[in-house]
């Protein structure tokens, strides 16, 4: 299969829903109910202009650019190393914005730390961090079969999440952005994954205490939900829930995005997954063009996108 409109679509999609969330980051609902988000704006929590994407987007690119040379954490690490101490793919030269639990597995890459050995495999460490970055992931376990995607999720998420909770949240999301891929109906694919992740979680002995976390996606219809059961803290099942129920209660990329964003806290992560599930869902072309044309950087994401595309036909060996 051509990923490359799949590739821009997702990669600007995560931008444009994380620059959209950035300036209200930290904001309530509340506020944000009285003051709702409508467009892209500057300035706010960290006075950026217009069109800046958070670290987000960033270790999202580090990604991609890591995964044009095949799915080495160690190649993937020292990007994200790159960014952390060189500025690769800050948005406008420097670091303004990286959570704790990511900067600190960076720093302990950057001391000389195996990167295996640098996530944090605390509970207290099941924050978001993960699955902000890991949406470019999708095109490279597109063909394989669902055990060794859920491997090689884990070992890419645990980089610098490595609780098992956190794979559990990344490998959710890659299997639905995997069957958005195939064309599938989005709440189709709620349903296929009702069924498809547990038969494989029972079969790979995942504690059945880990995988009643996920209830509420995996045993009920979320998008019945009402907006005060919907969280939008750090916490990585609550971004993960959130998104979800952005996709499923919209029917446009600009929809899904405001509601995410306007739902307060996280916002930025929020608006970015949500982007990442909508991009694929919608297309590119269904981004307000506004909205992407303010993107910093739009051509050097553009670049990506290509040689991203471009790699994928090549062979690869695995985690060599």
């Amino acid at each position: 299969m051509d990923f490359t409109y799949q590739i821009k679509s997702l990669l600007f999609a995560v931008a444009v829903g994380d620059a959209i969330g950035l300036p209200v980051e930290f904001e309530s609902r509340q506020t944000l109910s009285e003051f709702p988000i409508t467009s892209m704006i500057g300035n706010g929590t960290y006075n950026q202009p217009l069109g800046t994407f958070s670290d987000d987007s960033s270790l999202t690119f580090c990604l991609a650019e890591a995964l044009i040379h095949g799915c080495n954490p160690d190649i993937i690490g020292q990007y994200f190393v790159k960014w952390y101490i060189q500025n690769f793919w800050t948005p406008r030269g420097h670091v303004f914005d990286i959570g704790f639990t990511t900067r600190t597995a960076i720093e302990k890459i950057a001391n000389g730390v195996k990167t295996e050995l640098a996530g944090c495999g605390e509970v207290s460490c099941n924050g978001n961090g993960s699955l902000m970055r890991i949406a470019p992931l999708v095109f490279y376990l597109y063909d394989k079969p669902i055990k060794e995607r859920f491997e090689i999720t884990q070992k890419v998420s645990s980089i610098t999440h490595a609780h098992i909770r956190s794979s559990i949240a990344c490998f959710y999301f890659l299997e639905f952005l995997r069957q958005l891929l195939e064309g599938k109906h989005k709440f189709d694919i709620y349903k296929n994954l009702q069924s498809e992740i547990p038969s494989l979680f029972n079969l790979i002995s995942i504690s059945q205490e880990e995988i009643q976390l996920f209830d509420r996606l995996l045993k009920l219809n979320i998008c019945e939900f009402t907006e005060d059961k919907i969280f939008t803290s750090t916490y990585v099942l609550h971004t993960l829930e959130a998104s979800i129920w952005c996709l499923l209660t919209t029917e446009t990329y600009k929809e899904a995005v405001l509601r995410a964003v306007n739902l307060g806290e996280d916002t930025d992560t929020t608006g970015a997954v949500t982007g990442a599930l909508a991009g694929l869902l919608y297309g590119f072309d269904a981004i307000p063009q506004n909205w992407a044309e303010q993107i910093v950087r739009k051509d050097d994401i553009k670049n990506l996108a290509e040689r991203f595309a471009y790699s994928l036909h090549k062979p690869k060996f695995l985690f060599n």
